[in-house]
C-alpha cells in the first residue's frame, strides 16, 4: 500500500485502533519492549524539552526521559489529554525550539512520512535528536502483513511498514547523522499469551542470529551542523638558516632565491 493513497480520514481512523491495538495482549508485549529499549537509549540524551507525536498505548514512553519539559502532540481532540492538538505534517513550533522529537510508530501512520521528518529537522535544534520507532516489514509481522491481502486491513497491519533502509536515506538527505539503530521484538505475532511468553526466547536467539528480521526497529538521529569549511595556506611560515648564525623566515629566503634566479637571466 503506498503510503500517498491515506488520507487524513483515513490516517486518524487507524491512529485510533492502533491505541486500541495496543491496549491488546500482543500490543501490550511489544510495547513493554519498546519501553524497556527507550529505557537504555533517552537517559543519555540530554533535551529540556521533548515532544512525542502521537500517543501508541497506556505506556508513558517519557518515563525515562530526563527532559523536564514533555510535550505530547496529538491529531485528535477525542483521543484524551494531551498537551498540543496537531498534525504531524505541520508541528506548531518555531524553528530550532526541540531539543528531542520521540516518533512511536507516527512515520507508520502518517499521510507524508518524509513532510513529518522535515518538519523534525525544522523544529529541532542543532546537535539535538530524534527518536524513531517502526515495523519493520522484512520480519514476521511483515510476512503476515503481505499474506492478509485484504482491503479492511486493521492496525497495525494496516500501517505502511516503512524499511529501515527508507528511513536511512530520508534522515541522510535532511543532514541527520544516525546515532544507533536496532531490531526488537522477534516472537511472532500471536494473540495468546501463553503462546507469547513460550517464544520469549527468540528475542535472545534472534538478536544474536537473524538480528535483521526484528518485528519493530528503534532509530536514533543528531540534526548536523555543517561547520565553516577551512581554508588551507598554501605555505606556512618556518624557519631556516640565514648563514649568519640566525634563522629568518622562509618568505626572506623565497625572496633571496627569487633575486638570484634573476640575476642569472640577466647573466645570460
Amino acid at each position: 500500500m503506498n503510503e500517498s493513497t491515506f488520507s487524513s480520514k483515513q490516517i486518524i481512523a487507524q491512529r485510533q485502533q492502533l491505541k486500541h491495538w495496543f491496549d491488546r495482549p500482543l500490543g501490550r508485549s511489544l510495547q513493554d519492549c519498546e519501553a524497556d529499549r527507550l529505557r537504555s537509549i533517552l537517559p543519555s540524551l540530554y533535551a529540556t524539552n521533548v515532544v512525542q507525536l502521537g500517543r501508541t498505548g497506556d505506556s508513558n514512553l517519557f518515563e525515562s526521559c530526563v527532559a523536564p519539559r514533555r510535550i505530547l502532540l496529538e491529531f485528535h481532540q477525542a483521543w484524551g489529554d494531551c498537551s498540543v492538538l496537531a498534525q504531524p505534517e505541520a508541528l506548531p513550533f518555531e524553528h530550532s525550539s526541540i531539543d528531542m522529537v520521540l516518533l512511536p510508530h507516527t512515520l507508520d501512520f502518517a499521510t507524508d512520512p518524509h513532510q513529518v521528518l522535515r518538519e523534525v529537522e525544522r523544529v529541532l535544534m542543532p546537535e539535538s535528536h530524534v527518536v524513531i520507532l517502526g515495523f519493520n516489514p522484512y520480519s514476521f509481522w511483515g510476512l503476515k502483513r503481505k499474506l492478509m491481502r485484504q482491503r479492511n486491513l486493521k492496525a497495525p497491519w494496516s500501517g505502511q511498514f516503512i524499511s529501515l533502509y527508507r528511513i536511512k536515506d530520508w534522515l541522510k538527505l535532511l543532514q541527520f547523522e544516525i546515532t544507533h539503530g536496532s531490531m526488537m521484538y522477534f516472537r511472532p505475532p500471536f494473540q495468546n499469551p501463553t503462546a507469547l511468553d513460550r517464544f520469549r526466547l527468540l528475542d535472545k536467539m534472534g538478536d544474536r542470529w537473524w538480528p535483521m528480521m526484528g518485528a519493530v526497529y528503534v532509530l536514533v538521529a543528531r540534526k548536523r551542523v555543517e561547520g565553516m569549511t577551512p581554508i588551507r595556506r598554501r605555505w606556512q611560515l618556518r624557519m631556516v638558516p640565514n648563514g649568519n648564525g640566525v634563522t629568518d623566515p622562509v618568505t626572506r629566503g623565497i625572496a633571496a632565491r627569487e633575486k638570484t634566479r634573476r640575476a642569472g637571466r640577466v647573466r645570460c
